[in-house]
């Protein structure tokens, strides 16, 4: 694997992630406790694993970043999206632990109160890591040398 392959994989793991909230929203609303709680510990998981492996790719290419070659409205469109992504995204730890650790203490209205504030927040941060990840990388794609 080169440096070069880890967005891809980190926007991989970001729409597993999607996958596995939206999972774990509709099996507790279906009443699916254990399901629950298995989808939404496998989606802290794979969460994980992408910061981790972000983290690492921002060291690897010494904080370097992909500039965004869209041009005209686009580009409102996408820094709009990646600023409520980067700002969101810095939220995302302290809430998912919070909202993970009242699920586990069997705190439920205290969980079902922060999971209602940050189920949407997490969700729109893992959809649009994945939009960012195609702006940069396959819709505007960067020039090559």
């Amino acid at each position: 694997m080169e440096i070069s392959d880890i967005p891809a994989l980190n926007a991989s793991l970001n729409a597993v992630a999607t996958v596995l909230i939206i999972a774990g929203v509709v099996s507790i609303k279906a009443r699916k406790e254990n399901l629950h709680r298995f989808l939404m510990a496998s989606s802290i998981i794979v969460s994980a694993i992408f910061l981790v492996g972000y983290v690492y790719h921002k060291i690897a290419v010494q904080g370097v970043h992909t500039p965004f070659n869209g041009e005209g409205a686009i580009r409102y469109v996408y820094y709009t999206m990646l600023i409520s992504h980067i700002i969101l995204a810095a939220t995302i730890p302290v809430l998912v632990i919070r909202t993970a650790y009242l699920g586990i203490k069997d705190r439920r209205e205290l969980h079902k109160k922060w999971a209602r504030i940050t189920y949407p927040i997490w969700l729109y941060v893992s959809i649009t890591g994945v939009l960012v990840y195609y702006f940069l990388y396959v819709w505007f794609q960067p020039a090559t040398a």
